[in-house]
């Protein structure tokens, strides 16, 4: 599409700042005399806290304040940024007698300098009462360790919570009998794949800075990925009203869906709130590593049916989740794994999900890029290849005979999206057949499917998946955006949307531009400040281009309109006779004209109480999921087991492509960090629950030197849902990385991997294991 804004790859509004240092992120805004806060963690998995000194600590020159479980409000919330009511357990407390995992907060401390807060935190004396963690999750429910009680935590809807079973919640749907369905199918797969928890490791840690206003207000400014849910959570744990909390997030250096909890806000907040005074945290790596949350390990047994020409009849999907100590997404990321994956192989006759999110003594589990269908998609696919290999059917040809197309529905869409309704959902935008084939042509699948030999210890593979994902949450997420016109014919955009880095702002500016009729260098984009601007959920759940920029869509439609009828009025036309071409007004015959810039002047100078401001909001129960083709080719070395990855395709169908240059990056992005949930990254802990992996020299992302080459390119799609056409990008690029390398490592050299990550000492061994079995 092209037009005034959509389909051009203009530059970040803020590429130039960031290059040359000049972007403001949330530590540049703290006062130089504020508090510096330090949190004194537990050294266990599992204990109570019998009793805690602080006095020595209290007396440390420049010590402002220490807050213990004793002395801080006592107000249950949950950090996770979702929509109110929130589909997650009110477990927390801003500090509690209870510690549940090695690196959870005891103490506070709050003074002149980090070294006096530190120093403080080695005098603070702790009697802790040491209980038996609960580390492994298969053994999670019927542990006699209980990490929560019923009287000190609850869920605002019926999840499945149990915490008599360290059960933070269940998520189940059926159709179909599943069970009398496989009985008839000739060829089954019934296998279990696990995933393990990795870590964000976004560039700019979790901190905060508060202070009070002129205003009295308690302002928080926070490198975070939804200030609206942010300042509820804020208000709760210190028991006010939200309207006297304000949240500023400012440029942020990355958050992966880190950052959808509220984490660090907490803490400041607290100290400036009871002693007046600015205050800010800064977490450390190691803190970021051990005491925030990763993606959650899943256990994952899947069963697929079919018959002996691959039409597959059932699906059977059982999942176990380590939601770790605390249960935020616990619920949301279970239920994701299932009703975002199965949908695209709709000519299942029966499709079953059933999963539990169990309590360990580990870091909490939160929300991370691709939210659980990241997970729920490496074994779905994953099953799909051994059927495949099963049926000696190319994997491609599978997927063409089953996977959902342009024009189809999944009855999973219209009973697992809220309000739905009776009518069903319909894939009008669906690509998904472009995907394939395109990926199939740029691997040279038919030359090199399935393996090639370089040398007698040197094997090439490949192997292939799909994945969908959404964009947004139908039903329950909403945003909101206002416009003005300014003087001089230009535009402010007010929206609360979080540009987490992705670019959300130079998108709704595109999107702004688009609608208006104008150039995008008439607008000015002021984002994600509670107080100023409107409401939105925050960037999560890839929802930001299709909610907030329809929402923006929304506004700049209302003020072109307003535009047109004053120009009308001041020309003394009829409405109908306006055009505009984004500099004037004119009449239809051309004999009456007004410039945007005269007109705006006109409006606020001469008639003030006629400056024109338009506000656009939007909810849907519409679903309008991208969907994926992801292609791998690897190299094995049999001889030390190690996987190099040459080369990674993805064809991605997000609708319209608003920038390209912006979406190129977010699908490279997104399948590195594919890539390095494959075959590098995992957090790992001692038997006693302790982070091992808790600094980058410990913990492997991949460089440029793993990545090799990764090719991208776009269906031409269009959800007439979306706007102007567009559909999500940010989260889909990463689901069908693991199953693709998964695959071609099999491929290639004959050894399934069904746990990741695809290390070299993993397929040696299996190497090993298969050649002693040969003799």
């Amino acid at each position: 599409m092209s037009g005034y804004a959509i389909g051009k790859g203009i530059p970040k509004v803020d590429g130039m700042g960031l290059v040359t240092g000049k972007p403001v992120y949330t530590d540049d805004l703290a006062s130089k005399n504020c508090l510096i806060i330090k949190i004194l963690r537990s050294p266990y998995a599992f204990a109570r806290i019998k009793s805690i000194n602080i006095e020595n600590a209290k007396k440390v020159p420049g010590v402002e304040c220490i807050f213990t479980h004793e002395n801080v409000p006592k107000y249950l919330y949950t950090r996770a940024g979702q929509s109110y009511p929130e589909p997650s357990t009110y477990d927390k407390y801003i500090l509690d007698e209870y510690v549940r995992y090695i690196g959870d907060e005891v103490a506070i401390v709050a003074a002149d300098t980090e070294e006096t807060a530190l120093k403080a935190i080695k005098l603070i004396k702790v009697d802790y009462e040491v209980y038996d963690p609960v580390l492994d999750m298969m053994k999670a429910e019927e542990s006699e360790s209980k990490i929560h009680f019923r009287d000190r935590c609850f869920m605002n809807m019926d999840k499945g919570f149990n915490p008599e079973k360290n059960i933070a919640s269940e998520y189940s749907f059926e159709i179909g009998g599943v069970e009398e369905i496989l009985k008839s199918c000739d060829v089954i797969v019934n296998e279990e794949y696990s995933t393990q928890a990795t870590a964000h490791t976004m560039m700019e840690t979790y901190r905060a800075y508060s202070y009070i206003d002129q205003y009295g207000t308690l302002v928080v400014v926070s490198s975070t990925q939804v200030p609206f849910h942010v300042r509820r959570h804020v208000a709760k744990s210190l028991g006010i009203p939200v309207n006297k909390v304000r949240v500023i997030k400012p440029r942020i250096g990355g958050g992966f869906g880190g950052k959808q909890n509220a984490q660090a806000e907490f803490y400041p907040a607290l100290v400036t709130y009871k002693t007046g005074k600015p205050s800010k945290i800064i977490y450390n790596r190691r803190e970021t590593f051990e005491s925030t949350s990763s993606r959650h390990a899943m256990k994952i047994g899947v069963t697929i049916g079919s018959d002996k020409n691959g039409n597959i009849k059932a699906i059977d999907m059982k999942v176990l989740s380590d939601t770790g100590a605390y249960g935020e997404h616990a619920s949301t990321v279970l239920g994701s794994a299932g009703y975002k994956t199965l949908p695209l192989y709709n000519k299942t006759k029966a499709s079953r999900f059933t999963g539990k999110a169990v309590y360990t003594n580990r870091t909490p589990g939160g929300a991370f890029r691709g939210y659980g269908v990241t997970q729920g998609t490496f074994a779905l696919e994953s099953a799909v290849n051994e059927l495949a290999y099963k049926l000696n059917m190319d994997p491609l040809e599978l997927r063409e005979k089953n996977m959902i197309k342009k024009g189809e529905t999944s009855e999973i869409f219209n009973i697992t999206t809220v309000g739905a309704g009776k009518n069903p959902i319909i894939m009008n935008s669906c690509e998904l057949e472009y995907c394939v084939k395109r990926g199939k042509e740029l691997i040279d699948w038919d030359n090199k499917f399935p393996r090639i030999e370089i040398s007698s210890t040197v094997i090439r593979g490949v192997g292939m998946a799909i994945a969908m994902q959404g964009s947004g949450i139908p039903g329950i997420d909403t945003a909101s955006a206002t416009i003005k016109l300014d003087d001089g014919g230009k535009f402010t955009l007010l929206t609360g949307a979080a540009d987490i880095g992705t670019g959300s702002d130079t998108i709704l500016k595109q999107i702004a531009a688009e609608a208006l009729g104008i150039s995008v260098n008439s607008i000015t984009v002021f984002s994600a400040d509670t107080e100023l601007t409107p409401f939105d959920v925050g960037a999560y759940a890839s929802g930001t281009t299709y909610f907030s920029g329809n929402a923006v869509k929304n506004a700049a439609f209302r003020m072109r309109t307003m535009m047109e009828e004053e120009a009308a009025r001041i020309l003394r036309i009829e409405l109908s006779e306006i055009k505009f071409d984004g500099v004037n007004f004119k009449s239809k015959d051309g004999s009456k004209s007004i410039s945007l810039s005269d007109l705006s002047n006109k409006l606020i100078y001469k008639m003030p109480h006629a400056q024109l401001t338009a506000t656009g909001s939007f909810g849907t129960v519409d679903i309008a999921p991208p969907f994926i083709s992801g292609f791998a080719e690897v190299e094995v070395d049999i001889e030390t087991g190690k996987v190099d990855l040459i080369n990674f395709v993805s064809i991605i169908d997000c609708g319209t492509v608003i920038n390209p240059k912006l979406a190129r990056i977010q699908a490279e992005g997104g399948i590195v960090q594919g890539i390095g949930m494959a075959l590098f990254e995992e957090v790992k802990e001692t038997k006693l629950g302790k982070l091992i992996t808790n600094s980058m020299m410990q913990y492997k992302i991949p460089c440029r030197m793993d990545i090799n080459n990764i090719i991208v390119d776009f269906a031409d799609g269009y959800d007439a849902t979306g706007p102007f056409g567009a559909k999500s990008i940010g989260e889909v690029v990463t689901n069908s990385v693991s199953p693709a390398i998964a695959d071609a490592v099999f491929n290639a050299v004959g050894i399934r991997i069904r746990d990741l990550p695809i290390t070299p000492e993993k397929v040696k061994m299996l190497l090993m294991k298969r050649n002693r079995s040969i003799l």
